[in-house]
């Protein structure tokens, strides 16, 4: 366990006052009632344009990285991800650290409501240590990198038996200035039903949180789930970064 709580730290040491504020002040009912509702839910200005600007600078910093992803060559979209190394960054680690214990009742809500045995620690060293007892012991945190037309196809991030139900993606660049198009896009699919999508309005420093897989809708019969996809629409022009905050770690 405490070669995990090294981990969760990160490079270097305790996420800052700041961040840590920023986090405790938003209004955690809201977005819990909106994960409910939507299946996803805003954090705005979750990280300040020079933590913006410091964030997407890593990039080229191959050291950060244990590998690049260029989705064209998968069929993933287009464009290219790096997945972080561990140690990762203290404010990537700090995200992890101060968001998952805000979003942990609410992913043990959702399972008991979908009938699922899985429930999750408080904190997100206990999770870790769960998931790299299972093998899952590569981080997944990333960095997102986006030029004229790239885009990112409907997907999921689930890398193995252990997944923590919601993730959160921070939109690093400006829109309009930065970048045009580019929207960070989600759609869920109800049984016997069309594909509903929905555009969410990020802007730099805006984070979203939202389901990864699966979430608890009520209906007329009890619950049933409603599988959900994210993705990116194609830039028609400029560069976005994006950091993408997962809480379980992969095989």
């Amino acid at each position: 366990m405490e070669a995990v709580r090294r981990i969760v730290r990160g490079d270097g040491g305790r996420p800052g006052a700041d961040l840590a504020a920023r986090v405790e002040g938003y209004d955690w009912r809201r977005v819990a009632s909106d994960l409910d509702a939507h299946g996803w839910a805003m954090l705005e200005g979750l990280l300040d344009i020079d933590e913006c600007h410091a964030t997407a600078a890593l990039y080229p910093e191959d050291a950060r990285f244990r590998s690049r992803v260029v989705m064209a060559r998968h069929g993933f979209g287009r464009g290219e991800y790096r997945y972080f190394a561990y140690p990762l960054p203290a404010r990537v680690a700090g995200l992890r650290t101060l968001l998952y214990p805000r979003l942990a009742p609410v992913a043990n809500r959702w399972n008991a409501s979908m009938g699922l045995d899985v429930r999750y620690p408080e904190a997100h060293a206990g999770f870790l240590a769960r998931c790299h007892a299972a093998g899952q012991t590569r981080p997944t945190p990333l960095l997102l990198q986006y030029g004229e037309g790239d885009y990112n196809a409907l997907h999921q991030d689930l890398y193995g038996e252990h997944v923590f139900p919601i993730q959160v993606a921070v939109l690093l660049s400006e829109p309009g200035h930065d970048f045009t198009g580019g929207e960070f896009v989600l759609t869920e699919q109800r049984p016997r039903m069309q594909s509903r999508a929905e555009v969410v309005p990020l802007r730099r420093g805006d984070a979203v949180a939202f389901a990864v897989h699966h979430r608890p809708v009520p209906g007329t019969r009890g619950t049933y789930r409603v599988h959900m996809r994210h993705g990116v629409s194609r830039l028609r022009a400029g560069h976005r970064h994006t950091l993408g905050v997962i809480f379980h770690d992969a095989r």
